[in-house]
């Protein structure tokens, strides 16, 4: 375990209705179990009346009330870019950065998503079918996930969205680092589905705040795995349709809580105990409205 220089950390979350987050209460509890005086605050722009574009001010902020370090989640992903001074090589590769580490007077962004999901799938659907997987989302977090799979194995990735530019523009970053071959844009996704061994879910909808089903679920198949990156509620209707259908499924929380695992080591310099986080998790039940920090 690498320890930190010091035992003391101003923590944040930036986002738009962030309120039922789990992510500060896991941070706090494993410092707490690490031994170290951790306190995370939520910046919940949805609650200040403000947008992305305040985000100038809020980092400037937070460097002089001595911030470790922040978390950043929807819709900051991608708007919070052009105001820091490194990315590592991830969030370079993504165009979307969830961590920023505050330190010696430089923003460094990274992006620990992407890991946070491939943790989570290797865990909860070893043995998964490969070959062609379907993915509905685009944006910060889909790109992220989008990476992840491709790095996974996945031998044909096919991406969609309701922005179709978006899915195109993703694609093109992808093929850059993974290769033409192996992902293009979905143009009729019904068929796509049916020939698919995998489905991932990258869009708000399933949230309490957008109910319902991001496609019809009579597109669904038995053969079909299908995983979420939404964790509240851990069974969105996607889930509980596929699951009716006898589908291997994989909820959001393992990804919640993994990018979390990864982003505690950056603020902090110590390599958290990632199943007692997941205990954790757990335990908090139902008090989460977003899909990933």
């Amino acid at each position: 375990m690498t320890k930190s220089t010091s035992d003391h950390f101003l923590l944040g979350l930036v986002g738009a209705g962030i309120q039922k987050s789990r992510t500060p209460a896991m941070h706090e509890r494993e410092g707490d179990e690490q031994g170290l005086r951790l306190l995370y605050q939520t910046i919940d722009l949805e609650r200040l009346g403000i947008g992305p574009e305040a985000l100038p001010d809020l980092l400037i902020a937070a460097e002089r009330m001595g911030f470790a370090g922040l978390n950043v989640t929807h819709p900051c992903k991608q708007a919070i870019i052009p105001h820091l001074d490194e990315l590592s090589p991830d969030a370079a590769a993504l165009g979307a950065v969830n961590t920023v580490v505050l330190q010696g007077g430089r923003r460094i962004g990274h992006n620990t998503d992407w890991w946070g999901f491939s943790e989570s799938f290797k865990r909860g659907l070893p043995g998964a079918r490969l070959s062609s997987v379907v993915q509905l989302g685009a944006g910060g977090a889909g790109a992220a996930v989008a990476h992840a799979l491709l790095t996974l194995g996945v031998r044909e990735l096919v991406l969609t969205d309701k922005d179709q530019s978006r899915a195109e523009e993703t694609a093109a970053a992808l093929n850059e680092h993974f290769g033409a071959s192996r992902i293009r844009v979905s143009k009729d996704l019904a068929t796509d589905i049916a020939a698919a061994d995998g489905l991932v879910h990258c869009t708000p909808t399933g949230m309490d705040k957008y109910p319902g089903t991001p496609l019809p679920v009579e597109w669904l198949h038995p053969k079909l795995w299908v995983a979420e990156i939404v964790y509240f509620p851990l069974e969105t209707a996607l889930l509980r349709a596929a699951r009716h259908l006898g589908c291997r499924t994989l909820d959001g929380g393992g990804m919640a809580v993994f990018q979390a695992v990864e982003a505690f080591r950056l603020f902090t310099g110590v390599r958290p105990d990632h199943e007692r986080m997941m205990r954790h998790f757990i335990q908090l039940g139902s008090g989460a409205k977003e899909a990933a920090a």
